[in-house]
């Protein structure tokens, strides 16, 4: 099939790839002149493990190309999918859907025979029913079918969730729409993905639904974390008692300084006004969505408890920028109200991430940073864990206390043991562990 992908960003290149990869014919489309310009030279405006091979791969195979301009892909297209940015709006919270709505229009005067557009951006209910109407009123005559296929893939294992997903969502009741889409994810049927055809608008609110369950269960593990604190027990092992029972599930249960990235805070805050437009107040979503700030602010005082509760003049080390591994997404990253927080408090801060130092340079513009995790902690009077790279979990732990002026370390994401730190002769603190 041939398809256009609206939106060279981390959803619109990701599946472009894929779909590429499959077998497809797909040319992605972005307004960013530059961006196409170094895409055309093999260069990623983000970081995805082994998205710069896959997509050399389909460019060479003929399969992927990028452009600028829309109208000659849209034409030729089977499918059309909206994977432009709806970051939250200025001064109310809501989903900015200006970059949707430009999108629609510009795709309705190129269409040519039946196409099925489909928005793959994450959006509000009834999105879906605004792009129709556009594109009605833009090409009153245009044979079209607007579908809703939401993307839940996890930023550093992107293109395996493409590949093997838990599941499909398709929001359409268009006969055709259906058959159409059916073809786009054909190759994994091998995999036995199962494809949910639904409404258009139920599909846009599972999408919110499930960023707004996941974000739950991360704030609730958090919450458990500071009771287990204060009571003495290990949050880490109460996660794995609960993870056990099926109805539950492990996965999001790891405590930590609190969620952040593209997803979770924007989406979760969308529904929230989503539902107030609506007069449904959802109080546990707005509840977790203050817990969680609260949460990642909290974190600088607990760096400077650790020290004896005065950072002025001292040195902290971070490791970890971006808001999680294999990634160098900064957006809404604990790191930035970490680091912000022990600034205000009087610290020097020194930073070290494997991939996110240049974008983190934007947020972070007052802290220095360092080359590797050993020139971090020089003279450090504390070490902070806020990311957990693989590359934090095997440090030679007798040459990081050498390096530090104070061997204290707090571990926000509990990736070494206690009993093993405190051997060491490190004051360690965790998050959830009544620590040592």
């Amino acid at each position: 099939m041939r398809i256009t992908m609206i939106g060279t960003g981390y959803v619109g290149l990701v599946s472009g790839a894929c779909f590429a990869d499959f077998g497809h014919r797909v040319t992605c489309v972005d307004t960013d002149a530059a961006k196409i310009a170094a895409l055309h030279r093999g260069e990623m405006p983000i970081f995805e493990p082994g998205l710069d091979q896959l997509v050399e791969a389909s460019v060479k195979a003929g399969r992927l190309d990028f452009q600028t301009d829309l109208a000659g892909p849209v034409g030729e297209a089977d499918a059309v999918f909206i994977a432009v940015g709806t970051p939250s709006r200025r001064g109310d919270g809501h989903a900015d859907l200006s970059y949707v709505h430009a999108a629609a229009r510009e795709i309705a005067a190129a269409l040519k025979g039946f196409t099925v557009v489909v928005t793959k951006s994450t959006v509000p209910v009834g999105t879906g029913d605004e792009v129709e109407r556009i594109i009605r009123e833009t090409n009153p005559n245009a044979d079209v079918a607007v579908a809703s296929n939401p993307e839940f893939l996890r930023e550093g294992a992107a293109i395996r969730d493409f590949k093997h997903p838990d599941r499909i969502v398709v929001g359409t009741d268009d006969e055709r729409a259906r058959k159409a889409m059916g073809e786009v994810y054909r190759p994994l049927y091998l995999n036995q993905a199962p494809i949910m055809y639904t409404e258009r608008r139920t599909a846009e609110l599972i999408k919110y639904a499930a960023n707004a369950f996941l974000a739950t269960k991360i704030t609730f593990i958090n919450e458990i974390a500071d009771l287990s604190e204060k009571v003495g027990a290990d949050v880490q092992e109460v996660a794995r008692g609960i993870g056990l029972d099926n109805r539950i599930g492990s996965k999001f249960l790891n405590a930590g300084p609190g969620f952040g990235g593209s997803c979770f805070p924007k989406d979760t805050r969308a529904l929230v006004k989503t539902a107030l437009d609506h007069d449904v107040p959802l109080r546990i979503v707005e509840a977790v969505l203050a817990v969680n700030d609260n949460r990642k602010r909290a974190m600088a005082r607990k760096v400077a408890a650790a020290v004896g509760g005065n950072l002025r003049g001292k040195t902290v080390a971070v490791l970890g920028l971006t808001f999680k591994p294999e990634t160098d997404d900064m957006r809404e990253a604990p790191s930035i109200p970490l680091i912000t927080g022990l600034l205000d408090l009087g610290a020097q801060v020194r930073a070290y991430d494997p991939v996110g130092m240049e974008l983190a340079k934007h947020d972070l513009p007052d802290i220095a940073y360092a080359v590797d995790p050993y020139d971090c902690a020089k003279g450090a009077d504390a070490l902070v864990i806020v990311t957990e790279w693989v590359q934090f979990r095997a440090l030679d732990l007798v040459r990081l206390k050498q390096e530090m002026a104070h061997p204290v370390i707090v571990d926000l994401r509990n990736i070494y043991r206690r009993d093993e730190m405190k051997a060491l002769g490190f004051i360690y603190e965790s998050v959830g562990r009544g620590d040592i």
